[in-house]
């Protein structure tokens, strides 16, 4: 159980300036019925002292005080009746509309309203005098006009709020869209930076392991030459990669991006890379002649093949690696099969970031893709045994998810 709220400041200042007003009041002989209540006259006092009490929960407890200032206003009817006591109570009846529950600001004001039509009705059956009309005027004044300031307060307040709350919302979702916008960009930056550069190192890797481990002067000087084709060529992707990312938007026309038209540049590199390893490539292409596919298709199949000729050349065993193409019902399927089993000669690590960089480009695309070993032998690998990877990719206009 919470311990109750100790009393608003503006609450304790309420109160306190109700009661001394109201003593003020009681000083001059300013009553509202001098004469009419019960002896002594001070006990007009004991009303104001509740309904001043009743002032520090109006905010805490509105509902309470309320109740409680009925009965002091009731109890000050049979006095000679303060001012500041019927004050106060318009006060309570405010704060109960603005601060108490949902509920009791709808029924507080209709409650209002029949209390006054029942207190006119009966002043007009008792007095039998049209001027009983003005005390259910009066008390429409006490009662009705309270509830429906504290009705109009509240809703505005109540707007307020839920306009500051649509506007933090508005806040959290522009920077959710912010961060995942950032997120994306870094991932596609990281499979661009891995597919680029990846191969080169690879083959850089390959080549000195094997000019290390042999003591063949003609092998290492190929090597070399191997080593030193692939480093101007990841320095040259690197330099065009800061490029891109150095520029503001501005100065400088964007790079264009690969197609599969340099598809055969990629296998003649992989060719000469992968000769040291018994390795040689081919490519079958069964695409339509002439049919232009979306920018982002042709270059997540572009990088697909670039990824997995530098996967053939780091762990492919000695045979053939194949690269085929094929267009049908709205589907690229882009397959590279290479022999699997054990490699003899050095090898490159891997860390997998390949694999998932092309599983990711694929799933933008709304497409399908699987990798892993299969059975067949027209790779040309030892125990018939191959590593296929194979997208399906849409090549509908409207796929600009890429």
């Amino acid at each position: 159980m919470t311990a109750p709220r100790s009393p608003h400041r503006d609450d304790v200042l309420i109160a306190v300036a109700g009661f001394f007003g109201g003593l003020v009041l009681y000083a001059l002989g300013l009553d509202t019925r001098s004469g009419h209540g019960v002896d002594p006259r001070w006990l007009l006092l004991l009303p104001l002292a509740v309904m001043s009490g009743a002032e520090l929960l109006r905010r805490s407890m509105p509902n309470t005080a309320l109740a409680i200032g009925c009965a002091a206003l009731l109890a000050d009817q049979f006095t000679d009746g303060n001012v500041a006591t019927i004050a106060m109570f318009t006060d309570l009846v405010y704060a109960a509309v603005l601060y108490g529950t949902p509920a009791a600001a709808r029924r507080i004001p209709a409650v209002s309203m029949v209390a006054t039509a029942a207190v006119t009705v009966t002043a007009l059956l008792v007095f039998q005098d049209a001027q009983a009309v003005l005390l259910g005027l009066v008390f429409a004044v006490v009662t009705v006009a309270p509830a429906w300031t504290g009705v109009s307060v509240r809703t505005h307040r109540d707007a307020a709020e839920a306009a500051r709350l649509r506007a933090e919302q508005t806040a959290l979702l522009a920077e959710i869209d912010r961060t995942q916008a950032v997120t994306a960009e870094r991932a596609r930056m990281a499979r661009e930076l891995h597919d680029m550069v990846a191969n080169h190192l690879s083959a850089i890797a390959i080549h000195s392991t094997a000019a290390l481990s042999l003591d063949d002067p003609k092998t290492s000087r190929d090597a070399l030459g191997v080593i030193r084709e692939n480093s101007v060529d990841g320095l040259a992707e690197m330099r065009r990669l800061i490029g891109l990312l150095r520029d503001s938007g501005g100065g400088t026309a964007p790079a264009a991006a690969p197609t599969l038209a340099g598809v055969d540049a990629l296998l003649a590199q992989a060719g000469t890379n992968g000769a040291s390893s018994g390795l040689e490539f081919r490519l079958e292409d069964a695409g339509e002649a002439g049919l232009a596919l979306p920018a982002p298709v042709e270059l997540a199949a572009y990088r697909i093949i670039q990824e997995s000729l530098t996967n053939a050349l780091k762990h492919a065993s000695p045979g053939g690696v194949r690269v085929a193409l094929a267009q049908r019902e709205g589907t690229l399927t882009v397959e590279v099969t290479s022999p699997y089993g054990d490699r003899p000669g050095p090898r490159a690590p891997g860390s997998g970031a390949g694999l998932v960089g092309m599983r990711e480009r694929v799933a933008l695309l709304g497409g399908q893709f699987e990798s892993g070993p299969v059975a067949g032998g027209n790779a040309g690998g030892d125990g018939g045994r191959i590593w296929r990877v194979r997208a399906e990719l849409p090549v509908d206009e409207g796929n600009g998810r890429a």
